[in-house]
């Protein structure tokens, strides 16, 4: 009689860990789907973080613009504002 009761004992204890692996909540799909959660928000994450970046790009040019445009405009065209005196200097 002992000699089955033992590995009855261990076959049940092999079904029961087989069950949890397959069906409780560390199981094989639940791990599966909680990935594929976590990549989907890693993803929406990182879209996140673009646009937190492209809008803190156009803030700071909207901010910071008009020193850039008028250094352009001074550089490249020559610009010359009201009550200034122009003076270009060449070095030889």
């Amino acid at each position: 009689m002992v000699n089955r009761l033992v590995p009855v004992v261990l076959l049940a204890l092999l079904a029961l860990l087989q069950s949890q692996l397959w069906q409780g909540r560390g199981s094989v799909p639940h791990v599966r789907e909680m990935r594929q959660k976590l990549a989907a928000h890693e993803a929406a994450n990182v879209q996140a973080q673009e646009a937190n970046a492209r809008l803190s790009s156009e803030v700071h040019d909207l901010k910071e613009g008009l020193d850039m445009v008028e250094e352009k405009a001074r550089s490249e065209l020559g610009m010359v504002k009201q009550g200034e005196v122009f003076v270009q200097y060449t070095p030889r």
